[in-house]
């Protein structure tokens, strides 16, 4: 469902269904952007919220579940309700990881492991059963707001010397970042939808969604 040869912008949203509702038909379609359902929209809007993006996109959507627990059924949830990708965390217990990859696998979904706060995601990956397609290398949104963090991209070639998985980039991304994360090795970089005047980085609901959108593909080709 993904190329690891091909450099994926991943959008997400936040908020709300009125913002999708605004925002997501200006959005050109193409085959690499994936439009995220984020937590906070899932936690607002529940299974729906993914059922209504789908009424806009046709392309992939990922559902950024951040599953701690349940895995089966909040992988089949989101299967149902039309999403192609699911996230769980990194510190989560192993049986979950390793269920959520496997559900994943026969839904024909792309299992996304979530490292926000994981120091070691090698050690993580070693641990399980099969990797997951996709690692992301996460700086959470609080995170953001500490000068100096950054995401930790000293990992990718440590993992990528053992595993064959594409790796992502989250939190803090705008344009000039998303440059940053294809050059430290990065296969797909989300960006956030934000508000006007908040404090963290990615495309202002207030900017030209569209042309935003081509500006971050032209950066990361």
């Amino acid at each position: 469902m993904l190329d690891n040869k091909t450099r994926y912008l991943q959008i997400a949203f936040n908020f709300d269904a009125n913002m999708v509702r605004w925002l997501l038909p200006r959005i050109p379609h193409s085959n690499r952007i994936m439009i995220e359902a984020g937590t906070p929209y899932l936690k607002r809007e529940g299974m729906a919220g993914i059922r209504y993006i789908r009424r806009f996109w046709s392309g992939l959507i990922v559902a950024d579940l951040k599953i701690a627990d349940g895995a089966l059924d909040e992988v089949q949830m989101a299967h149902f309700s039309g999403a192609n990708a699911v996230t769980v965390l990194g510190n989560a217990p192993r049986e979950t990881i390793n269920l959520c990859i496997e559900a994943c696998k026969n839904y024909g979904m792309i299992s996304m492991i979530d490292m926000i706060s994981v120091t070691d995601p090698l050690t993580v990956i070693r641990g399980l059963r099969k990797p997951p397609d996709v690692v992301v290398l996460h700086l959470g949104r609080d995170e953001e707001t500490t000068r100096g963090k950054l995401i930790q991209y000293r990992h990718v070639n440590r993992i990528r010397s053992k595993y064959s998985v594409l790796i992502s980039a989250a939190g803090g991304v705008g344009v000039k970042q998303a440059r940053s994360a294809i050059f430290n090795g990065a296969n797909i970089v989300v960006a956030n939808i934000i508000r006007p005047g908040g404090i963290w980085k990615g495309i202002s609901a207030e900017e030209d969604v569209g042309e935003m959108a081509k500006k971050f593909l032209n950066e990361i080709e």
